[in-house]
């Protein structure tokens, strides 16, 4: 008589909570961590959405000890890295290294030998080390059982903080014989899981998604037509929560790294214990403010989208934006580092329409014609297989833009990734011009999309429906009622979801002539927000739709995610 499979998971999940307890002190795995951890171990690839603070290493950490084989962990921050490595050094695990560019060569050099020996269980790499044809090849070496890609909506050209690099990913894990891949995120829209799902080329995947409602956060918007009126108002506001010792610390996010310096000076003359943070100060100076604010000795930061991954405490009491960021994603993002610890925590945006213009210009495509022109030129006369190390001397552009350039090419068809990493150009018939044509045509894609997230800002902005319901639909997932903290609730013109007869649904399917494909996302009292495969988000009034006959539902929506 043979094992039957619940007695195999009882099994399995028996040995994940044991290894749990005993080597990491882990008492109790909630459903999510055992549910990602089981379809590890049974053989899956993963993608996990779980809040920051929610526990996403543990689900690599303790399966790792269960497998055979090496846990490559592709994490795309040095600082990032330390933490998880400070963290499993407070356990018993095995031993964890990273390779990384800040280190000495010898230090490289010790983490390499204690890998090729067999003394490490976790290696902590960046994207840009996997570029680097020896790191591959000294990979190629060893044995990986789990492939981990943290902050994994970095591979997304739809997610907020995207890295050219992670597109290289995919190649590389097949070259490694694509040991299961487990993809970690905070925050993912739909778009963004799916093309996680795509662009790492994950097999018979399984999602495991956490509810993205945090009730204890009050979100409210307030809107401006001058900017002196809204930095006044925004100003008082900060000033007016540090002054409360019950609201003193908190996170002000800016648009550029003048507005971050602004507010910062502002707030010290004040006397609030301030520090700005952007992309412009050095590695050190930023790392020290991380660390104040982690130690208390700082109860602001003025920071611009730089201030993002890894920083996780627990007693942010608000989150000021003082101008609209560049989507629905990244807003969501920031806003969650506030009350970690469960107690209430206040969310404005300050708003003024005209900054909307401001994203768009930051966020327009940067990959010239001349660029991709170059690059694919490059590939063309090569005739043969070339590693992107190789490609990078041949042509005049800077190696990130030469990455994106490639990535274009290879979206458009053009170029392809042999399954020993290099790249070669797929028809020489394709004339220069007509392979720039295509990539462009790809980066005009994106870019619609990229539009569409904006636009879904303003929504968010400009609703008078409650904020709560636009953002959970946003991300997927459906509030029925009102929620009752935030702006619109407390001001009464958010009201109850409308029943449209059965005919559009939340999580609906629905055809648009010109659009294509889509599904519904939120539904208010007189417009639907539709997600469309190919042009990205598009809110539509319910009287246009029905005047028009501009969508058609198709069938019933996909059953939910597990988790």
């Amino acid at each position: 008589m043979g094992v039957t499979p619940a007695i195999v998971q009882r099994t399995t999940r028996d040995q994940l909570r044991r290894v749990a307890a005993e080597t990491f002190g882990w008492s109790q795995l909630s459903a999510e961590q055992l549910h990602a951890m089981e379809h590890l171990m049974a053989g899956h690839d993963v993608l996990v959405v779980l809040p920051t603070g929610a526990g996403k290493s543990a689900i690599y950490q303790a399966p790792a000890l269960l497998l055979e084989g090496l846990t490559l962990v592709v994490s795309p921050l040095i600082a990032l890295q330390h933490d998880q490595l400070e963290g499993i050094e407070d356990t018993r695990a095995p031993q964890a290294v990273a390779v990384n560019s800040a280190q000495r060569s010898g230090d490289r050099k010790r983490a390499w030998q204690a890998i090729r020996h067999g003394d490490v269980e976790y290696v902590f790499l960046a994207p840009e080390q996997l570029a680097k044809d020896n790191v591959v090849e000294a990979l190629a070496d060893e044995h990986v059982s789990l492939f981990v890609v943290d902050e994994a909506h970095c591979v997304s050209a739809w997610g907020h903080d995207f890295r050219p690099d992670y597109l290289r990913l995919a190649p590389l894990i097949e070259r490694l014989g694509h040991p299961r891949v487990l993809a970690l995120t905070a925050t993912a829209a739909p778009p963004v899981r799916r093309d996680i799902v795509q662009q790492l080329g994950m097999r018979g995947h399984r999602e495991v998604i956490a509810s993205f409602d945090r009730p204890n956060l009050y979100l409210a918007v307030e809107r401006f037509t001058d900017d002196t009126g809204k930095q006044q108002s925004a100003f008082t506001r900060i000033r007016a929560l540090t002054s409360d010792p019950a609201t003193r610390r908190g996170l002000v996010y800016g648009a550029s790294r003048k507005e971050t310096e602004f507010y910062a000076g502002e707030l010290a003359q004040s006397g609030v214990r301030v520090a700005g943070y952007h992309a412009g100060m050095t590695a050190a100076d930023r790392e020290r403010v991380h660390e104040q604010f982690l130690a208390n000795e700082l109860d602001v930061v003025v920071a611009t989208s730089a201030f993002g991954m890894g920083i996780d405490k627990p007693d942010v009491r608000f989150v000021v934006h003082t101008s609209v960021p560049d989507s629905v994603d990244s807003y969501y993002q920031q806003i969650g580092r506030a009350g970690r610890d469960d107690r209430p925590a206040e969310i404005t945006l300050f708003y003024r329409p005209e900054d909307l213009n401001l994203q768009a210009f930051l966020t327009s495509s940067k990959v010239s014609e001349d660029a991709l022109g170059e690059v694919a030129q490059a590939l063309q006369e090569h005739a043969g297989p070339v590693r992107l190390a190789q490609l990078n001397k041949r042509v005049q552009v800077g190696a990130a833009l030469c990455t994106k350039a490639v990535n274009l090419l290879e979206e458009a068809g053009v170029v392809a990734t042999m399954p020993d990493g290099q790249l070669q150009y797929v028809d020489p018939g394709v004339a220069t011009d007509e392979a720039v044509q295509r990539a462009v045509e790809v980066a005009r894609t994106h870019q619609r999309l990229v539009t569409s997230r904006i636009e879904m800002m303003r929504g968010y902005a400009e609703t008078t429906g409650c904020r709560r319901q636009y953002l959970l639909g946003y991300f997927g997932e459906h509030l029925g009622h009102p929620c009752g903290n935030c702006d619109t609730c407390a001001a009464g013109t958010a009201k109850e979801q409308p029943a449209l007869d059965g005919e559009f649904v939340w999580g609906g399917l629905v055809r648009h002539a010109e659009w294509g494909d889509g599904v519904v996302m939120s539904i208010e009292q007189d417009r639907l927000t539709v997600l469309f495969d190919d042009v990205g988000y598009k809110t539509l009034s319910l009287r246009a739709i029905h005047k028009h006959d501009l969508l058609a539902p198709i069938h019933a929506a996909e059953p939910a995610p597990d988790g």
